[in-house]
């Protein structure tokens, strides 16, 4: 990939470190309200009235899985320094990761992507936060997932039972439905409407091109990507 922000960004832990804290979270919205928008919002709420999650797919409120959770954010340089580009390259290789971004830039240009990763970073630590304050602890240690396998785990988890993968379903299965919720209105607040659905919308599409790339066929990518 050319020089510049993103292979700076994933030449190691450092960079990644420091590339991916992120200018995002500033607080206000980062992309100008638009008619796109206003109809995102009127689709969000429709989904919620028909029992949804707000991005779309079925809402799982079963016992979230906390093992596979530490295990992502122990990937991601843990709680406190949690990064969601760092965990990438743990379960994927720089190599991969390099490619799948440069991937994803082309689709949806680099602004979009930088937000991306910066809306799962403010997600995870969001998350954690709340999970404490509600009094969910993760376990320690971790569930033994590491690498491909746990890339492999991630994708399983976010898979609606018609073999779709939605963020939203991943989000319910790693804090719960409710925390999930919790979240999103934080990011609604926090940086705007556009970050929250741009942060689904793009992990829906990497978390696809992760599956079939790992050789997990029966993965079909959500209408929102």
């Amino acid at each position: 990939m050319k020089s510049g922000k993103w292979t700076m960004a994933l030449a190691g832990s450092a960079g990644l470190l420091l590339a991916m804290t992120g200018c995002a979270y500033q607080g206000g919205e980062t992309t100008p309200a638009t008619s796109s928008q206003a109809d995102s919002m009127s689709m969000m709420q429709m989904n919620i009235k028909n029992g949804m999650n707000w991005f779309g797919g079925p809402v799982y409120k079963g016992e979230p899985a906390l093992g596979a959770t530490a295990a992502l954010v122990k990937a991601g340089g843990g709680a406190e320094n949690f990064s969601f580009a760092q965990a990438l390259v743990s379960m994927l290789g720089e190599k991969n990761v390099n490619a799948e971004v440069a991937k994803l830039n082309q689709q949806y240009g680099e602004k979009a992507v930088q937000n991306f990763i910066n809306g799962m970073d403010f997600a995870i630590k969001d998350g954690l936060k709340r999970a404490t304050e509600a009094g969910v602890t993760l376990p320690e240690p971790p569930a033994d997932l590491h690498g491909v396998a746990l890339a492999k785990a991630l994708v399983k988890a976010g898979q609606a039972p018609d073999g779709t993968f939605w963020s939203g379903h991943l989000f319910d299965v790693a804090i719960s439905h409710q925390l999930h919720d919790a979240v999103m209105a934080d990011i609604e607040a926090k940086a705007g409407h556009y970050t929250d659905r741009n942060t689904h919308l793009i992990l829906n599409q990497a978390m696809y091109d992760v599956a079939q790339a790992l050789g997990m066929q029966d993965v079909k990518l959500a209408s929102l990507h």
